[in-house]
């Protein structure tokens, strides 16, 4: 397996998971938890594997959201820009950057059967309000670097960034936006993702 696909499907286990909190988590355990989670759910859905969007999407809004600061991602991507965007203009942004990333990751799920996620050690003290948890993807191949940056919310952790082989997602996309932005405002990003959803949504057919 190609490691640019196996990184792409990394991300994908991301997407698609669900885990439950019972009792206030280290963040390393939370992230332990999760992705173990999502593995399971997805190797036992055929409709996952076979990249049924509906489906990641639903499973996205009720599984993953509530444990990712999606709009401290959005805002982080679109940078500076982002206060000058209306309330409307940023609910659109988050709509069509999340479409974006489920359509992007949704097709790399059928190869999800042989991964497993390590967790590697961390540094954090008790008391630290934002960590970064590392951990590697192992599967058919190298194995692949997957961090995650998360934040304290009330007694548990949500994820704000996601790093694979040392790419930064938000980083990775803030580039992309701000170029957009230039050429045609706020609107004008929104625009474009909207045209690249719209897109993917026809080549699926």
């Amino acid at each position: 397996m190609k490691r640019r696909h196996f990184a792409t499907l990394a991300l994908a286990a991301l997407m698609v998971g669900s885990i439950a909190q019972a009792a206030p988590q280290a963040p390393d355990a939370f992230i332990r938890d999760l992705s173990n989670d999502i593995l399971e759910t997805a190797k036992k859905d055929a409709s996952l594997q076979n990249g049924d969007l509906a489906k990641v999407i639903a499973l996205v809004d009720s599984k993953i959201l509530p444990h990712t600061n999606f709009r401290r991602m959005t805002a982080s991507a679109v940078g500076r820009y982002w206060r000058q965007a209306t309330p409307a203009q940023q609910q659109r942004l988050q709509d069509e950057f999340k479409l974006l990333l489920v359509r992007t990751y949704a097709g790399a799920l059928s190869q999800v059967k042989d991964l497993s996620v390590h967790l590697l050690p961390m540094r954090a003290r008790p008391e630290d309000t934002e960590v970064i948890v590392r951990t590697q993807v192992r599967g058919a191949g190298e194995p692949i670097q997957m961090d995650y940056r998360l934040e304290k919310a009330g007694d548990g952790w949500k994820i704000y960034d996601v790093n694979v082989l040392g790419i930064w997602l938000v980083e990775n996309y803030r580039s992309t936006f701000a170029q957009e932005i230039s050429k045609g405002g706020i609107d004008g990003l929104i625009n474009s993702l909207a045209e690249r959803n719209k897109v993917a949504a026809a080549a699926r057919g």
